[in-house]
C-alpha cells in the first residue's frame, strides 16, 4: 500500500472530524510491553495508527487536524540504538517516504500537544484503548488550561475517535482485500501440510501425534511464505480437547481414530485470517465423526448463503443455529419429547448445550475487527427478555461490500447424561472468510484452497 493510500485514509478521516466538530485528532501506536526481565513481547503496531499512516515503528504518535494537516512524532534516528534495535526511519525522512505533512522527535510530545491543542473547542482521540492515554490527555489540557489567563482557550469536549475510524476500516478496499485473499491462502496451505503431515506420520507406523508438532508445522508455513505471524494464538486441538473452544496446542496425543480440529490463522502485512478446519487424524472419518461432520458443514452452508449483501450481518447465525438444532433431533443430541421441536429449541437456547458461540464476525486488521454489528440507522424496537419484561434492541447492520466476515458454525459435545455416547468428546467446527460482494453469488469465499467437504478431505490426506 503506497503513501497515496494512507493520505486518503487521513484525509477522509479529517472530513468526519469536520462533520462532528473535532478541531484535532490524536491516535498513537501501541506501546512495547514487557515479557520478563529486560526482554520485551515482539512488537506489533496498533491496527488504528497503522491503518491511518503505514508506519510500523513503536514510540511513534499520529496528529491530525480537521483541515487535513498531518503531523508525525517519531524517534530519531540514533546509529547507537539501531545497532541494537535496527533501521529507524527518522524525523527528515518521514514525510517523504509516509506522505506526512510534518515529522517531529518523540521527544517533543509533552511539549509540542499543549501548543497543538491551543484555541481548540474539541479533541478525538481513541478511548479505552491504552489505560495511560487518558492520563497523558488530561495532562496536557491541564497545562493549556492554566494559560488561559493569558487568553489562551481550552478544549472542552472529548470525543471518542474509535467509531469514526473503526467505520472506515469495516469497508475493504481492492489493496486491502487482495492482502486478505494472499493471508487467507497461506493460511489454507498452513491447514494443508497439517493433514499431510498426520497423515503421513500414521502411515508411517506412528501411534500418536502431539499437538505442539502440528503447530510447529503451522508456524513453519506461515514464516515460510513471509507472514510476519499467526493472528491469534493457534488452537490446535486433539480428541476430546476440541469440545474446549479456545484449546491451545499443547502436549496431548493425538490418535489415529481421533477428530482434530485446528483454528489458526496468519497476518500478513498487518492484516489477519481466521481459518478452522477440522480432520480425522488417520484419514478417514467415522461414521459417528462424519454424521456430526456433515450437520456442521451443512450449516455452514446455510450461512453462506445469507451472507450477501442486503441481509443481516446476524442472519449467517439465526439460520446455522436451526441447521444445527434440526440435527442435534435427528442425532438425538436432544430430544423432542424433552426439548420439543426446532422453534422450541431455538427460543429456549437450549443448543447450546451443543454449540455455544457465534457464527461469524468481522474480520481485517484485527481477527475480531472493528465495526459495529447493529444498525444505527433504524430505530430500536422491544422485545420480551423471559421475565414477564421487555428489552430494547436494534437489528444487526445491513450486509455491503467490502465487508469481511468469518463463517464458522460447530458442534461439541461432552459426555452427558441423555447424549449418545457413540458423539462423546467430539468437536467439530468450520471457519471460513469471506468477502461480502456484489456478485450473483453474494460473497466470496476467500480460504477454501483448503478442503471442507470430507470425501475431499479423506482424499487430499490419501494422496
Amino acid at each position: 500500500m503506497t503513501p497515496s493510500t494512507h493520505a486518503a485514509r487521513r484525509a477522509q478521516l479529517a472530513q468526519r472530524l469536520r462533520s462532528d466538530g473535532i478541531d484535532i485528532a490524536m491516535v498513537p501506536t501501541a506501546p512495547e510491553r514487557p515479557r520478563n526481565a529486560d526482554s520485551e513481547y515482539p512488537y506489533r503496531h496498533d491496527s488504528h495508527f497503522h491503518y491511518l499512516t503505514g508506519f510500523d515503528e513503536p514510540q511513534a504518535w499520529l496528529v491530525l487536524r480537521s483541515d487535513g494537516h498531518s503531523t508525525l512524532f517519531c524517534r530519531t534516528v540514533n546509529p547507537e540504538r539501531e545497532a541494537w534495535d535496527g533501521h529507524r526511519l527518522g524525523v527528515a525522512a518521514a514525510p517523504g517516504v509516509l506522505g506526512i505533512d510534518t515529522a517531529l522527535p518523540i521527544e517533543s510530545l509533552g511539549e509540542q500537544l499543549p501548543l497543538m491543542l491551543a484555541n481548540g473547542h474539541a479533541v478525538g482521540f481513541p478511548f479505552g484503548r491504552y489505560p495511560e492515554l487518558q492520563t497523558q490527555v488530561e495532562g496536557w489540557l491541564a497545562t493549556v488550561r492554566a494559560r488561559e489567563r493569558t487568553g489562551i482557550e481550552c478544549p472542552t469536549r472529548l470525543h471518542d475517535l474509535h467509531p469514526l475510524i473503526a467505520e472506515m476500516r469495516l469497508f475493504k478496499d481492492a489493496d486491502e482485500l487482495a492482502t486478505m485473499r494472499r493471508a487467507a491462502a497461506l493460511s489454507a496451505g498452513a491447514h494443508l501440510r497439517v493433514m499431510r503431515y498426520c497423515a503421513r506420520r500414521f502411515r508411517e507406523g506412528a501411534t500418536s501425534v502431539r499437538e505442539y508438532e502440528l503447530e510447529a508445522e503451522l508456524l513453519h508455513e506461515f514464516r515460510r511464505h513471509g507472514a510476519q505471524s499467526p493472528a491469534y494464538p493457534s488452537i490446535v486441538a486433539a480428541g476430546a480437547n476440541a469440545c474446549v473452544l479456545h484449546h491451545p496446542a499443547g502436549t496431548a496425543e493425538l490418535r489415529p481414530d481421533e477428530l482434530c480440529l485446528v483454528d489458526a490463522g496468519c497476518e500478513l502485512d498487518g492484516y489477519a485470517s481466521d481459518v478452522t478446519r477440522t480432520f480425522p487424524a488417520n484419514g478417514r472419518f467415522s461414521a459417528p465423526q462424519r454424521e456430526l461432520y456433515e450437520v456442521v458443514l451443512a450449516a455452514q452452508q446455510a450461512a453462506i448463503e445469507v451472507t450477501r449483501p442486503g441481509q443481516r450481518q446476524r442472519d449467517a447465525h439465526h439460520v446455522a443455529v436451526r441447521v444445527l438444532t434440526q440435527g442435534m433431533l435427528d442425532l438425538g443430541l436432544l430430544s423432542r419429547d424433552r426439548h420439543g421441536d426446532v422453534d422450541d429449541i431455538v427460543a429456549s437456547a437450549a443448543y447450546r448445550q451443543f454449540y455455544m458461540h457465534g457464527t461469524g464476525h468481522w474480520l481485517g486488521r484485527d481477527v475480531h475487527d472493528v465495526g459495529e454489528y447493529l444498525s444505527l440507522a433504524e430505530d430500536p424496537f422491544e422485545q420480551p427478555d423471559g421475565c414477564g419484561g421487555t428489552v430494547v434492541k436494534r437489528p444487526s447492520r445491513m450486509l455491503r461490500p467490502g465487508m469481511v466476515v468469518t463463517l464458522e458454525p460447530g458442534l461439541y459435545v461432552r459426555p452427558a447424561a441423555g447424549v449418545p455416547e457413540r458423539y462423546w468428546n467430539l468437536g467439530i467446527r468450520i471457519e471460513d472468510d469471506a468477502v461480502v460482494t456484489d456478485s450473483a453469488a453474494g460473497c466470496e469465499l476467500i480460504s477454501r484452497d483448503v478442503p471442507v467437504d470430507p470425501a475431499e478431505i479423506e482424499a487430499w490426506m490419501r494422496g
